[in-house]
């Protein structure tokens, strides 16, 4: 599978409830390093929720879900790290997908553009699609 990376990351943030309808949830633990003689910290590492905007269907982004995951996991953790460690600056030492969180609306849009897009997919159906990509990972609101 390839993953396309040119919208990277740019867009993650954490999501704070401003009305976004739906997020990518991850579960990741980083590592803090000192760059300093006496100091230091215990523990170094943490594990921590990082969200991610979920795009409006049909807009730049849209399909992240389809260049990152592969049935409900990361498709190429590693590279997510490395695309997470560029946005926070800090190392990551695991990364995993949780979840789409998402509402009724935005999960029926997605699903009419996926409809509308099936050979992006190569899937003959939306179902195809949603379980290729994201397993039983979405959380409905």
């Amino acid at each position: 599978m390839t993953v396309d990376t040119t919208d990277g990351l740019a867009s993650l943030q954490p999501t704070e409830p401003d009305g976004a309808t739906a997020r990518y949830v991850f579960r990741v633990e980083l590592r803090l390093e000192l760059d300093t003689t006496g100091l230091w910290i215990e523990p170094d590492r943490f594990e921590t929720t990082l969200y991610r905007t979920a795009d409006d269907p049909g807009t730049s982004g849209w399909l992240f879900f389809r260049d990152m995951l592969w049935r409900g996991k990361l498709a190429d953790e590693p590279h997510f790290r490395r695309l997470v460690e560029d946005e926070l600056g800090c190392p990551v030492v695991s990364a995993s997908f949780s979840e789409l969180r998402t509402d009724k609306t935005h999960l029926e849009a997605v699903k009419a553009e996926i409809a509308d897009n099936l050979a992006l997919f190569n899937a003959s159906s939306v179902s195809d699609v949603l379980n290729k990509y994201l397993g039983s990972s979405i959380r409905v609101e």
